[in-house]
């Protein structure tokens, strides 16, 4: 029989991610990056928007690696840590209420079955009524860092932005130079705001982002579109729930809640990701 790296895929609101448990360094000595690039690839291996790597920790109940499909780290992913922990979970590695490490920050969480509410990270960076210069045209957007940095524009209609092009070019204007930002397009609507996002690392569209609903959801309140909580609906068309408060300072704590869903499991063979 072929051995193969064990692995879960587990979706939130769109987005898919690969889990690994490597808390026994079954990955010790691989070039993790290289893997990720290839294993997330749709067209020639499993297919995924990241992957992530449970490891030890002595200050949480475990530690994680979080990688963007191209094979970039992330300091922090809020639909990748709701999957992340149900998976702690599930598989008995954290009780119902738990913490992690990432990047960013420890984080907390809370799992009652499908559902999982996660804190985030303080916002920092915020900016309102910002603008900046595309092919002679001034586009004017607001900022948020929930984790990793965002820019949110709003926009009278999602129908007719042309995401790949426009989400690109302010993905990379030298204005969030050198690594680049997340691009969020917004339409408050009814009380609910409708939300299309160019993510870094996927480089295109993707069908949710959870640290982008969370900075399109307080910056659509801080304009004054929305009272919390608000309801972000994602492009795959999920609803989740952005808590905060915007009378404190770092508008209090945060949390991002929704559902997730246990694709399936299996394992990644060496096929899968040495073409």
């Amino acid at each position: 029989m072929r051995k193969g790296i064990p692995f879960s895929k587990l979706n939130g609101s769109g987005n898919d991610f690969l889990v690994v448990d490597n808390r026994r360094g079954i990955l010790r000595g691989v070039d993790l990056p290289a893997l990720v690039g290839k294993v997330c690839d749709r067209s020639r291996s499993i297919g995924a928007d990241g992957m992530i790597f449970i490891e030890k920790s002595r200050r949480a109940d475990f530690r994680w690696q979080f990688y963007n499909a191209d094979g970039s780290r992330a300091e922090m992913c809020g639909n990748g840590g709701r999957c992340a922990a149900r998976y702690a979970v599930e598989r008995r590695i954290a009780r119902r209420k738990l913490a992690f490490e990432t990047d960013a920050g420890l984080i907390r969480a809370e799992v009652s079955g499908r559902r999982v509410k996660l804190q985030m990270v303080p916002p920092h960076g915020l900016a309102l009524s910002k603008t900046l210069t595309l092919g002679g045209r001034k586009i004017a957007y607001s900022f948020l860092n929930t984790g990793v940095p965002h820019a949110v524009l709003f926009v009278p209609d999602l129908s007719k932005i042309d995401l790949p092009g426009t989400g690109r070019r302010i993905r990379t204007h030298r204005a969030f130079a050198p690594r680049g930002t997340n691009v969020n397009f917004v339409k408050v609507k009814d009380g609910t705001v409708w939300v299309r996002t160019y993510e870094r690392g996927v480089e295109g569209e993707t069908l949710a982002c959870g640290t982008g609903a969370v900075a399109c959801g307080i910056l659509s309140a801080v304009h004054g579109y929305v009272r919390p909580p608000v309801s972000v609906r994602t492009r795959g068309g999920e609803v989740l729930t952005i808590h905060f408060d915007l009378e404190k300072k770092g508008f209090g704590e945060v949390y991002l809640e929704g559902d997730t869903s246990w694709s399936c499991d299996g394992l990644i063979f060496e096929e899968a990701y040495r073409y």
